[in-house]
């Protein structure tokens, strides 16, 4: 289907001086001219409503198709946020206490233990401290990790069980849970900050809570009644000539294309990824933001509580602090200085301490193939980009976007 994608409102009518919007455009389309991005698409609605939107480059260079606003991408991590509202909204109905042990519905993470020293091969352990809670997931204090990460020996055990960039083949959601509860954790519990693979096992708990499989559940629960009808674990034969192309920044930062990972969102996948497993378009995952600004409604539809979202949105890490200072030195989808965690996003604190323009209390998160969105909630604005380029970090997008987008405010 065309997706209803476009302009809504006059950007003076919402406080947006359309000469300093048209600035996003030329410095991204500079991007795609010296070869640094294939392709893209910015959105910036404020107040509800699309005041921007460009496309610009291609979505797949070799057939030379362009990137158009009905084009899907994969979002990878901008799945956690969905992934954590779907665990939320089974809170809300009384489902589990955010303190709950998660092996009191995933029997596997009874017992962990924790790394101490020795090598991937001759791991030494001990007991941990405190049983890993739901808590933990959605905050990435559970001590799980990611084998990409490539930082800590628990790193290379994920990698050598077959955990980098994806899963082994026959496994499903279940049976990574239990491979990773197998692993030692890199720490207790509570006592610092991780990215991980614990909104994977944050989506089986919903399985199991709900009685439903994960895309099951999504589908009924958040993508209809949201609109979000390109949105799924793989791209429908319809839709198939929609997607973009995935780009691995070469040796020199130039985008190489590779089928090999791309083409997997062609199938529904064995493993349903609650961290990184979707694919999605611009107005679908608008439409998701723009619930969560307006704290948990949208059109009528009321998927979360207000006071709910409000406190999914704000920072959980002890004592105030921010990754940098809890958080351990590993690659993630925000910079770690001056922002915390709550829920599910990243929680801007201190936009001086963070060196970019910004707002404090907005949330956001991105994906790994250099996708991004925020919510502001005191300006009343949603930004996306989209793009296919692994890994996030190749290029400072998140950091000129947000420079970009916020001088353009005039009002």
């Amino acid at each position: 289907m065309t997706s209803p994608l476009a302009v809504e409102v006059d950007p003076l009518e919402v406080g947006l001086d359309p000469a300093r919007l048209a600035r996003i455009d030329r410095h991204f389309a500079r991007y795609v001219e010296d070869g640094r991005l294939t392709g893209w698409l910015t959105l910036v609605s404020r107040r509800g409503r699309v005041a921007h939107l460009s496309c610009h480059g291609q979505r797949d260079v070799e057939a030379g198709l362009p990137v158009e606003p009905d084009t899907v991408f994969r979002i990878y991590s901008m799945t956690k946020p969905i992934t954590s509202v779907a665990a939320m909204m089974l809170y809300e109905e009384g489902a589990f206490e955010l303190t709950d042990p998660v092996s009191r519905y995933l029997p596997v993470f009874a017992d962990l233990r924790v790394f101490q020293r020795g090598t991937a091969t001759k791991p030494i352990t001990r007991p941990a401290t405190e049983p890993v809670r739901i808590w933990h997931l959605l905050t990435h204090t559970a001590g799980l990790t990611y084998g990409f990460h490539h930082v800590h020996v628990v790193d290379e055990m994920y990698r050598r069980a077959g955990f980098e960039w994806g899963w082994p083949p026959d496994l499903d959601l279940a049976g990574c849970c239990a491979a990773w509860a197998s692993l030692p954790l890199l720490f207790d519990p509570g006592t610092e900050w991780n990215y991980s693979v614990a909104t994977d096992v944050l989506g089986h708990l919903v399985e199991v809570v709900s009685g439903q499989s994960l895309d099951d559940f999504f589908a009924e629960r958040i993508f209809a009644p949201l609109g979000m009808t390109d949105t799924g674990f793989a791209v429908t034969e319809a839709n198939a000539d929609r997607l973009a192309a995935l780009y691995v920044a070469g040796t020199d930062g130039r985008p190489v294309r590779n089928d090999a990972m791309g083409r997997a969102v062609l199938r529904r996948p064995k493993m349903l990824s609650g961290g990184g497993g979707l694919v999605s378009t611009a107005h679908d995952y608008h439409r998701f933001a723009r619930m969560l600004a307006g704290r948990g409604e949208l059109d009528g539809v009321r998927l979360l509580g207000r006071r709910t979202v409000d406190y999914m949105t704000s920072n959980h890490l002890p004592g105030g602090a921010d990754l940098e200072t809890f958080g351990r030195p590993v690659f993630a989808e925000t910079p770690f200085t001056g922002v915390g965690f709550g829920l599910g996003f990243g929680v801007m604190l201190d936009p001086v301490a963070h060196r970019t323009l910004s707002t404090v209390g907005e949330f956001t998160w991105g994906g790994a193939a250099s996708t991004v969105f925020w919510v502001d909630p005191a300006e009343d604005l949603v930004v996306l980009f989209l793009t296919q380029l692994l890994p996030s970090n190749t290029h400072p997008i998140r950091s000129q976007l947000r420079q970009l987008v916020y001088q353009s405010i005039v009002d």
